[in-house]
């Protein structure tokens, strides 16, 4: 589907001058541009995504999401690339030295440390990739990455909004952060982070998640969890680690990651017992097995802390999932000629589309839909 303005390409009429054929011409061009910025601004609208046969794993169905177009994003750093490297660095928000950049205000503050706050430092030469859900462990308490952006090659410190997953600690358990690797918080976790902004449903559904995996364990399993309230020991803890093998584990998971990669996937639409959960695509195939360890256990997360039903999903009802792009849009934030970040909100769900605005081509880096139904 494309945009077009037909009377602004008719020939001029015998008797129009030079003059004004050439100011029609220029205003054709003009609203041509902002056709092809609209049409860019809602892909899902433009280019509908294909969704293939699910790959089924209990009462887990992933479904491949195929695009007609992708980009290269070997240029972003991954957060687990960065601190691996030492490139980049996270501490609470009073431990850093100096001026601290808000990514909202552009206003530099000074300030203790916060629940949801911590300071992120970029010292690397490539622009970094945040995902929404993305674990950071340490400091007084284990956060979670409440929004996609992108950081600047060489930018810091920048104020990084977050929300807390560990509600009974506020004591320093190391003094930097690091990630949790393969883990990224499950959909039901991320939701009130993305959708609500909600400290306190996060720190609900966290410890709603955390009951659910015990009831679901064996009792000896269940008596061998951690006693804590984080929800990242709980889930990187030897009796989950079992559970997770029942998905396939990472012999498993390396499999359906082969498996995508052959049918060329971007993304996945994620059900669980037979109902729509969550739905991740990305610029590429690269960047979407780059993040797919992560990915991987936080669908698997949900599907362990709910029943298993075995009822399975159409591929027809899979594929106008996330088809449906149809709601009020709104560009939330944007860090000029960085990243620009939208949110749709539609009849019963979210959607949160991350833009690389950096040189040479701006691309759709990342794209959540999930459910959701605004109180």
């Amino acid at each position: 589907m494309s945009l077009t303005f037909p009377a602004l390409h008719r020939k001029p009429r015998p008797g129009v001058n030079g003059a004004r054929a050439a100011r029609l011409k220029l205003i054709s061009a003009l609203l041509g541009t902002v056709a092809s910025s609209l049409a860019f601004a809602g892909p899902l609208e433009q280019h509908p995504f294909k969704v293939l046969s699910p790959i089924v794993r209990g009462n887990l169905a992933v479904f491949p999401v195929v695009a007609d177009r992708s980009y290269d994003a070997t240029q972003l750093l991954t957060l687990d690339e960065g601190i691996r490297s030492g490139q980049v660095t996270v501490t609470e928000a009073g431990d850093e030295r100096g001026l601290v950049r808000r990514l909202d205000q552009r206003v530099p503050q000074r300030s203790g440390a916060e629940v949801n706050r911590l300071v992120l430092s970029n010292n690397s030469d490539r622009p970094l990739l945040l995902l929404a859900g993305e674990i950071v462990t340490g400091g007084k308490q284990d956060r979670v990455i409440g929004a996609d952006r992108i950081v600047p090659p060489k930018s810091g410190p920048i104020d990084l909004g977050v929300f807390c997953v560990e509600p009974g600690r506020w004591v320093a358990s190391s003094s930097s952060f690091g990630s949790m690797g393969v883990q990224m918080a499950q959909p039901s976790v991320r939701t009130p982070a993305m959708a609500e902004q909600n400290q306190s449903r996060v720190w609900e559904n966290v410890g709603s998640s955390n009951a659910r995996m015990a009831k679901n364990l064996s009792p000896a399993d269940a008596a061998a969890l951690p006693s804590t309230t984080s929800y990242a020991k709980v889930f990187a803890s030897p009796p989950v680690a079992r559970m997770v093998e029942q998905y396939g584990g990472v012999e498993g998971e390396q499999a359906l990651l082969r498996e995508l990669r052959s049918k060329g996937a971007v993304g996945v639409v994620v059900a669980v017992d037979g109902q729509v959960v969550w739905s991740d695509v990305f610029a590429s195939v690269d960047l979407l097995s780059r993040y797919w360890p992560k990915l991987f256990h936080s669908y698997v997360a949900e599907a362990m802390t709910n029943g298993k039903s075995g009822s399975a999903l159409s591929l027809r009802d899979a594929e106008l999932y996330i088809n449906n792009l149809s709601g009020g849009r709104e560009v939330v934030e944007t860090d000029p000629g960085v990243f620009r970040r939208t949110d749709v909100t539609g009849d019963g769900f979210r959607v949160f589309e991350l833009t690389s605005l950096l040189p040479k081509e701006g691309f759709v880096v990342h794209i959540t839909k999930l459910k959701f139904q605004r109180i």
